[in-house]
């Protein structure tokens, strides 16, 4: 399990200086507890040693706010104006997986210190059930108004009492119009062209279920299966077929990858690619693919751990980045929509770039699948390793 890594403090009165974009907003996902993701989430006892820490009722800020989230996954820009208009200093760590995070707070039983945390939709259930989450108080978050009905209440929890969106994104692909000079449409085209144009040039995100996520989106098999013979099959078409043609596994091609062309054909998560465009002396050399017929929508979410220390600053914070206007400074600095309803339009009237990376129409949402943690996982973690065995990484 990877450990902690403590990103900067920022108070009203310090500069804010550019954050290189170094890990994403998935960053890597950490085999080893992926693997056991259900068996922790299964095993874990509830959080809260010791007395809770209060609720938020309202009462006066308190001068400190501890953020535990995915790395650069804030406009620096908004947290400080937050910390001049408010007062509170707020502190970020960052995890680099939903497993690390969840192991962090389960170790601490209500004590780790964190204030906010940013799980993605799938693992709530899981955390609130062992006790990691408490109940929002919705009177202290009246911005929650503006969040699209189509981004809140989802079946992980249907009436938003622990959580409240953050960004959401999908995942597709990338590939050099100068190497590929053929149209591709969806995921079959990906598989062919990585065992062709694209043989020994391709990145996949270095992620068990996007991997394997792939060959069930390509074939019409849904993505959480845990049937027997579609993970046989996906194995032996990843193994045996894909992998001597993938070069890498980059859960990050915008951090240098795309701009440096080191490869030819990537998967990638939509935001990532947008900001890596953004950046390239080239961007006209590059063709994003949305993933068809079928791919995933992940969602992140603000939540409050049990035991945080400062309730108040806490729910005062997810207020304030639900304002419309500070939602727009939050996409246009991570790439991803935010959830806020009329955000499409603002982000246009703002003249914002690149919005197809950031917005979707409703028909292609209907085709994204939300992941699952079930008994799968740890098959689907052993398939992706003998990928990576397979492939030489």
């Amino acid at each position: 399990m990877m450990s902690e890594t403590p990103i900067r403090i920022l108070a009203s009165s310090e500069a804010v200086p550019v954050i290189r974009r170094e890990l994403s907003r998935r960053g890597f996902l950490s085999v080893a507890a992926a693997a056991g993701a259900a068996a922790l989430l299964t095993a874990c006892s509830p959080g809260g040693g010791g007395s809770p820490a209060p609720g938020a009722t309202g009462g006066a800020l308190e001068s400190d706010l501890s953020v535990y989230t995915w790395g650069d996954y804030d406009s620096p820009d908004v947290l400080e104006a937050f910390t001049k208009e408010q007062g509170p200093k707020i502190e970020l760590s960052s995890f680099n997986s939903n497993e690390e995070m969840i192991a962090k707070l389960t170790a601490a039983k209500g004590s780790a210190g964190y204030d906010i945390v940013v799980p993605t939709g799938v693992y709530i259930p899981q955390m609130v059930q062992n006790g990691l989450l408490q109940k929002l108080n919705h009177d202290l978050i009246p911005n929650l108004k503006n969040v699209d009905p189509a981004f809140s209440g989802r079946g992980w929890d249907p009436d938003n009492e622990y959580s409240i969106c953050k960004a959401w994104g999908t995942t597709g692909f990338v590939y050099d119009k100068t190497v590929i000079t053929r149209e591709l449409t969806g995921w079959a085209d990906f598989l062919d062209a990585a065992q062709n144009e694209a043989s020994g040039k391709t990145s996949m995100l270095d992620d068990a279920s996007e991997l394997t996520g792939v060959y069930f989106w390509a074939n019409g098999i849904p993505w959480t299966t845990q049937d027997t013979a579609d993970l046989d099959a996906a194995e032996d078409f990843l193994v045996n077929t894909l992998a001597p043609h993938i070069e890498a596994f980059d859960s990050y091609p915008g951090g240098g990858a795309i701009q440096q062309a080191s490869h030819v054909l990537m998967q990638a998560y939509n935001g990532d690619v947008r900001l890596a465009l953004m950046e390239s002396e080239e961007p006209d050399r590059w063709q994003w693919v949305f993933g068809g017929p079928k791919t995933e929508i992940w969602m992140d979410n603000w939540a409050i751990p049990v035991g945080a220390p400062h309730p108040e600053a806490a729910h005062a914070f997810i207020d304030y980045v639900l304002d419309p206007e500070v939602s727009l400074q939050e996409l246009d600095y991570i790439g991803y929509h935010t959830g806020v309803a009329g955000i499409e339009q603002a982000a246009r009237d703002a003249g914002l770039v690149m919005l197809d990376l950031v917005f979707f129409t409703p028909e292609q949402i209907e085709t994204m699948e939300e992941g699952e943690v079930n008994d799968s996982l740890t098959r689907v973690v052993d398939i992706y390793n003998k990928v990576k065995a397979a492939a030489g990484a």
